[in-house]
């Protein structure tokens, strides 16, 4: 019984975690820490590292003290919550570094539906050069308009 708990609760973090992203995007990001996420917009730098990755580090420290609640407390739902946090991880870094914003360059010759919707959505996201009036502000999951030809 154990076992379906584990992978609903892996799964429901990983789809909560689009929320947070969102939310985390709209209104820290693009609030009250848009000295962090402005880099992000303004390529105003020469390094690859941007101080909007703090972010990424952020929720890769939550991931970690889950791992180790699990580990040296046995707090057994925090192994699932943790994955969940690092699968979302991934399929973020994978998607809005590597795919879309060409970190490293692979994936360049994606052409599904769902990917040139993704890529739209981000486009119309980064139109907006300040912290106000933006939008799609979600990463894997944007309006259903941006999927359209």
């Amino acid at each position: 019984m154990q076992t379906i708990y584990w992978i609903l609760i892996f799964l429901g973090t990983f789809f909560f975690m689009e929320f947070m992203a969102w939310f985390t995007h709209k209104y820290i990001m693009h609030g009250f820490l848009w000295s962090l996420h402005k880099d992000h917009h303004h390529k105003d730098h020469g390094s690859w590292w941007e101080r909007n990755d703090l972010f990424f580090v952020f929720y890769a420290l939550v991931s970690i003290g889950c791992f180790l609640l699990w580990e040296y407390k046995d707090v057994w739902f925090t192994l699932p919550i943790g994955l969940g946090i690092l699968a979302y991880g991934i399929a973020y870094f994978t998607v809005h570094d590597i795919f879309i914003h060409q970190r490293f360059k692979i994936f360049r010759n994606a052409d599904n539906w769902y990917a040139k919707g993704i890529r739209r959505a981000h486009k119309i996201h980064h139109k907006h050069l300040g912290k106000g009036d933006g939008e799609n502000f979600g990463m894997l999951i944007v309006p259903f308009k941006y999927f359209k030809k």
